[in-house]
């Protein structure tokens, strides 16, 4: 079991920084693919970021890579989103989940699941 808790959202102009952070219970953290999604009102959940248990590989959606950062501390039990260029349309609620799948960008395969964490962008 895994339990997942968000923090680092907020409401922040266009062009802006934020970093997310997801805390996780329990000492299997590091067995786990991390990922971040985020979903807006009407419209489905959308893959952002993962990266594998060890940290050494990340894959990110489209369009994303470069302005968004994924990165882990297994130490900590942590994994971090650093998102930066925000862009109104980047306005969401943000989960972390965890998974242990080969398919990392389809929230069906990930068995864990944070409360979310609202960001908002303004233009």
């Amino acid at each position: 079991q895994v339990q997942l808790v968000e923090s680092g959202g907020g409401l922040v102009q266009a062009g802006g920084s934020l970093r997310l952070s997801c805390a996780a219970s329990g000492r299997t953290f590091s067995t786990y693919v991390m990922g971040w999604f985020r979903q807006s009102p009407g419209k489905e959940r959308e893959f952002v970021a993962a990266i594998s248990w060890s940290g050494d590989r990340t894959f990110y959606g489209d369009s994303l890579k470069g302005r968004f950062t994924i990165s882990r501390d297994n130490a900590k039990n942590t994994v971090y989103l650093q998102m930066s260029s925000l862009k109104p349309e980047d306005t969401a609620v943000y989960y972390c989940a965890a998974a242990r799948s080969r398919i990392w960008d389809t929230p069906n395969h990930y068995s864990y699941w944070g409360q979310g964490t609202q960001v908002t962008v303004s233009s």
